[in-house]
């Protein structure tokens, strides 16, 4: 039988039919499908100005010069600064890191500036003094702002491009610095890809590219209009149909209005672009920026150097999210609060499986199930990728207790004791700490509030055997004292305790930790006795600063929870 899909009422159905498809390149040569990325781009950070202008409250100057100091600190040696001629805050904000020498050698300033004559001239005061500059010249080509918005036909838009590059040109005459040329066909998705090689070429060849000193020729997806592959079409084509190649340096800015900008950037790398405009976490306007950080981190995921240094991703996501006041998502990639934890019980046991793994084989190359790169390379912690609630199993509550406390519990009661965490969670309706789940195990397994307590003992070398060993236990409130011997104090004390109070006691496992370290280090012992079914054992813990003390705890517990069990 078909099933149909659901249709709903009149009144409620979606208006798709207003929106038309976007129509392919119908490239059928295309080569990117089959390249990989092997090699990082010349990165470009936008943040200050696209992610600026998109900011409820633009940053101050302060805070720009903190963002400045931290892209410079990540490895960006192309920034752009600002559109100077568009607001005072960013020209003043050009001149300070100018004036006060605050770009490091090596480093471009990068401002962008409409193909108006007013507003170069103003961008050209901007950067005087500054070594090494980048101008951003742009003008919309697309069909829909030609028509709506310029009411230009391709050959005036042309002119505008030509006569925005012309005075740039003229306007640098005599500067002193270095200067590179960049060129932005707006909305390039939009437009018409021949138009878009004829426009460019046009202004590659007014400015004077040449292989030597090449023009930057960036083609952004203003809006994202259509799916990743039709952009890198869009890109292939571009690069294939674009005279003189060599003189230019083909740059990617992509948007985020479908949800693919970082897909979008990363095939349009595969289809000759080599270089890319984006922001720390994809801030900016509408949807977003491409996420420099996602882009750089899936190179580094596949074994390339991404050329920027994102290892402290706590830092850098604090003062991201301090000067723009946006937080950063706990699901962003690589940088959310989540990204690199588990809930689900059988992905918390893979984890844990695969860790021992890569600590006990020294394996050369990360192999952990669930996590595509080690949280600790960029800032993380283990103890951050597994955590507990109701969907959480035994594998979680192992792996924190081991991570936090260095407690490895047997697996016979780990299962058990995961119990009574599922039982916690669900009570509480909530994620579980690790302090809690350590407090829930204690109060388990070492409480002495049955009819046994240890109140006192004393070892000490016996006739026939190694260890003596004379306690008082307290049985039911009655004081009664005990004396055994045997090979250890353990079973000394067992000895003493079946002898004097018939109680049959067979120790079958026996596990002991360090709690902490130095001389405020305590112990905890995890010991087992047969159960009051047959086969089955029944848990008891100990803690002390004295490992015997710790030892002899650990049977009483088992014992009283052995008694609550009858």
């Amino acid at each position: 039988m078909k099933i149909q899909p659901k249709v709903g009422n009149s009144d409620g159905v979606m208006p798709f039919s207003k929106y038309k498809p976007f129509q392919p390149i119908g490239l059928l040569d295309r080569t990117w499908p089959n390249k990989t990325l092997q090699t990082a781009p010349r990165w470009c950070s936008v943040d200050l100005r696209d992610g600026n202008q998109a900011l409820i409250d633009p940053m101050n100057v302060d805070e720009k010069l903190r963002l400045w100091n931290l892209l410079l600190e990540i490895g960006f040696c192309e920034i752009e600064v600002g559109f100077p001629a568009a607001s005072q805050p960013d020209f003043d904000f050009v001149r300070k890191i100018i004036d006060e020498k605050l770009i490091p050698d090596g480093v471009w300033i990068q401002v962008l500036c409409q193909a108006r004559e007013e507003l170069i001239e103003k961008s050209i005061e901007a950067i005087q003094g500054a070594e090494n500059v980048i101008f951003h010249l742009y003008n919309s080509t697309s069909t829909l702002q030609r028509r709506v918005v310029f009411e230009m036909d391709r050959s005036g838009i042309v002119d505008l491009a030509l006569n925005g590059t012309r005075r740039v040109r003229q306007g640098l005459e005599g500067f002193n610095g270095n200067v590179t040329f960049e060129y932005s066909p707006e909305s390039f998705t939009g437009t018409e890809l021949e138009f878009a090689v004829e426009i460019c070429e046009s202004v590659s060849d007014m400015w004077g590219a040449s292989n030597e000193d090449p023009i930057i020729l960036n083609l952004p997806a203003t809006v994202e209009m259509a799916t990743p592959n039709i952009y890198a079409d869009q890109i292939e084509w571009f690069c294939s149909n674009l005279s003189n190649r060599e003189r230019a340096i083909i740059s990617l800015h992509t948007h985020n209005d479908r949800g693919t900008g970082v897909a979008a950037t990363e095939l349009g790398l595969m289809a000759g672009a080599q270089r890319v405009e984006g922001t720390l976490f994809g801030n900016g306007e509408r949807t977003g920026n491409c996420d420099i950080v996602s882009v750089a981190m899936n190179l580094f995921s596949q074994g390339v150097d991404p050329y920027l240094d994102l290892r402290d991703m706590p830092k850098i996501r604090q003062i991201a999210e301090a000067v723009t006041k946006l937080n950063v998502h706990e699901r962003h990639p690589y940088a959310g609060d989540l990204v690199f934890t588990a809930f689900s019980g059988s992905h918390q046991d893979a984890i844990k499986k695969g860790m021992s793994k890569i600590d006990m084989e020294k394996l050369e190359h990360w192999e952990v199930p669930y996590l595509p790169i080690d949280p600790g390379d960029v800032g993380s912690s283990y103890k951050e990728t597994v955590r507990v609630n109701s969907q959480s199993g035994k594998g979680g509550v192992g792996f924190l207790l081991e991570e936090y406390y260095g407690i490895s519990l047997p697996r016979e009661l780990l299962v058990e004791f995961s119990s009574s965490v599922q039982n916690l969670t669900e009570n509480l309706d909530r994620e579980v700490k690790p302090e809690e789940i350590y407090e829930n195990l204690l109060s388990e397994y070492s409480d002495d509030s049955g009819p046994y307590r240890l109140v006192r003992y004393e070892l000490s070398d016996g006739d026939i055997q190694d260890q003596k060993c004379v306690a008082e236990v307290e049985v039911s409130q009655n004081l009664v004292s005990i004396s055994g011997e045997g090979s250890g104090p353990i079973e000394a004390f067992v000895n003493a305790m079946v002898e004097t109070l018939n109680e049959p006691i067979s120790v079958r496992g026996y596990h002991e930790h360090a709690l902490g370290k130095g001389s405020d280090a305590r112990a905890i012992c995890v010991l087992s006795i047969d159960g009051v079914d047959s086969g089955s054992s029944c848990y008891g813990i100990g803690i002390s600063r004295n490992t015997i003390t710790a030892s002899l705890n650990a049977i009483i517990t088992a014992l009283n929870r052995k008694w609550a069990q009858r």
